[in-house]
C-alpha cells in the first residue's frame, strides 16, 4: 500500500483542484457556446424576419405600382367629330382618338396569351384588322358590352388563304361575338395582372368600359393590331 506522505496528498490536491478547475471550465465553455448558439439563432430568426417583411413591403409596393390606370390628354378634355378606337396588343391598350388626336388610353386584356392574329374558332386568339361596332348593349355578366364586325371580308380572305395553305384544318370555322366588354364583377384586378381571360374578345376594367360605352357609337371604327 502506498504510503501517504505529504507530497502525494498535495498531489491528490492539487489532482483534485484541477479536475474541478477543468470540469468547471468545461461548462462554463459549453454554457457560454450555448449562449452564443442561442444569440446566433435568435439574431438569425430576426433577420429572416426583417427580410420577411422588406419582402413583403416591396411586393405590396410593386403590387401598387403594378395597377394599370387609364391616362387622359389634359389637353383634350372634350371630345370633337368622330371618334376612333386603336387597339395595340402588345401594349395592353386600348386607345380613343378624336379628330384632334389622342384623347384617353385604358388598359385591357385578350384570350390567348400568345397576342397572336385569330386563326379560327376556339383559339381565343383576338383577330387583327379593322372593324366597326356593329352593337352596344349592357351585359349581365361583363358589365358593358360592344361587338365588332368580325368577321369581315378581310377576315374570310385570310381565313381562305389559311385553309388553303394548310395552317387551319379543313373542317375549322372562322368564328365570330368578338367584342369589347368589361370584367367579372370586382375582377378588375385581371386587367392590372395581365391575365388574358376572355375567348378572344377585349376586356377592360368596369369602369373604363362604362366611360368607353358612353362615348362610343355603332359604327365607331375600332383598328387591332399586334
Amino acid at each position: 500500500m502506498l504510503k501517504k506522505t505529504p507530497e502525494i496528498a498535495a498531489f491528490f490536491y492539487f489532482s483534485t483542484a484541477y479536475d474541478s478547475f477543468v470540469k468547471i471550465y468545461t461548462q462554463q465553455k459549453y454554457s457560454h457556446a450555448a449562449e452564443r448558439s442561442i444569440r446566433l439563432n435568435f439574431e438569425a430568426m430576426a433577420t429572416r424576419k426583417i427580410k420577411l417583411f422588406c419582402l413583403c413591403a416591396l411586393t405590396l409596393l410593386a403590387f401598387k405600382d403594378s395597377n394599370k390606370k387609364s391616362r387622359k390628354n389634359i389637353f383634350n378634355r372634350h371630345l370633337d367629330g368622330d371618334l376612333y378606337i386603336i387597339v395595340v396588343k402588345s401594349d395592353y391598350e386600348l386607345k380613343v382618338y378624336d379628330q384632334d388626336g389622342w384623347y384617353a388610353t385604358y388598359p385591357v386584356v385578350f384570350g390567348s396569351k400568345s397576342l397572336d392574329d385569330k386563326m379560327m374558332e376556339g383559339d381565343r386568339k383576338t383577330p387583327e384588322g379593322v372593324y366597326h361596332i356593329a352593337s352596344k348593349r349592357p351585359h349581365e355578366k361583363w358589365d358593358k358590352m360592344m361587338v365588332i364586325d368580325f368577321p369581315t371580308k378581310a377576315d374570310l380572305d385570310k381565313f381562305a388563304q389559311r385553309k388553303a395553305k394548310g395552317l387551319i384544318p379543313k373542317s375549322a370555322r372562322i368564328g365570330g361575338g368578338i367584342a369589347i366588354h368589361g370584367t367579372w364583377p370586382h375582377d378588375d384586378i385581371a386587367v392590372d395582372l395581365y391575365q388574358n381571360w376572355t375567348n378572344g374578345c377585349i376586356a377592360l376594367k368596369n369602369e373604363d368600359v362604362d366611360e368607353l360605352f358612353d362615348i362610343v357609337n355603332i359604327g365607331t371604327q375600332v383598328t387591332i393590331k399586334r
